[in-house]
Formats: C-alpha cells, sequence, structure tokens
C-alpha cells in the first residue's frame, strides 16, 4: 500500500504511463481504459478493488440514459466543488450534452493522465476542449495531506 496523499496519487499514476489501451483492462504496464486506471491507482492506495465494474461496450454511455461512471464515482469517491488538485479524478462528457463516460487523473499544473482509445495511458494538458466537457471533479477517500 502506498500513502493515501496527492503526492503518491501523481506518482502511481505517471507509473501508468505508457501502458497500453485495452478496452475492460486494469493492468499497470499490460493494458488498461481510463477506468482501468483509476481502479488501479485506487488498488495501489486501498490493497483492495473498489467494486467490480460490470461488462462494458466502448458505446455503454450512449444506450441508456443513466449514469454509470458518475454513479460509480459518487459511491467510492468524494465529490469537490473546489478547483481540481493533483491527484483528483477528473470526469468528462465526450459530448457536450452526453453522458459522464470518460475519467482521467490530475498531475501537477495544468496536465492530466488518461488512457485514450487506440493509444495508451498518456499525459495530456488540460486544455480548453477538456475543461469544457469536465462534469465532475473527486477526490480519493481518506487524503493524508
Amino acid at each position: 500500500m502506498i500513502a493515501r496523499t496527492r503526492a503518491a496519487i501523481v506518482a502511481e499514476t505517471l507509473d501508468w504511463v505508457g501502458t497500453p489501451y485495452r478496452h475492460q483492462q486494469s493492468a499497470k504496464g499490460a493494458g488498461t481504459d481510463c477506468l482501468g486506471l483509476v481502479r488501479g491507482v485506487w488498488r495501489a492506495l486501498y490493497e483492495y478493488e473498489p467494486e467490480t465494474p460490470p461488462p462494458y461496450t466502448p458505446d455503454w454511455a450512449e444506450r441508456a440514459d443513466a449514469e454509470p461512471l458518475l454513479e460509480a464515482a459518487t459511491r467510492r469517491l468524494v465529490r469537490s466543488e473546489a478547483p481540481p488538485q493533483p491527484g483528483d479524478v477528473l470526469l468528462f462528457r465526450m459530448a457536450l450534452r452526453g453522458p459522464v463516460k470518460h475519467a482521467g487523473i490530475l498531475l501537477e499544473g495544468e496536465r492530466f493522465a488518461h488512457a485514450y482509445s487506440g493509444r495508451a495511458v498518456c499525459v495530456a494538458s488540460l486544455a480548453r476542449w477538456w475543461r469544457e466537457r469536465l462534469a465532475a471533479v473527486f477526490s480519493f477517500p481518506g487524503l493524508q495531506d
């Protein structure tokens, strides 16, 4: 188990950079999707899986009026109304009026890490395009700092 600090979350997240994109996976260095990245960092912090996600297809969020990713985050993480801080989980609406269906973890400054379909876990700028789609900010529970 690593320390439950923002610095430790950022360090663990950076350890995932370069992990290939694999839909519905969560294995550092082997394959992950955006949800798998958040789950993997959670496992490093707490030494257990937060919950088992149901099987989902790449278009899962467009098939219903529900918000399963937002609902799962609300169950396990601490919602924040404050500006995002390093180590926070960022949830995005890929379509401005669509469901929440993408996740990343804020690093230092205006950078965040996310698993991008067809690529790998990468670091991106939290530029205007992403900021316009930011739907919610969450912190991991029980942070020590």
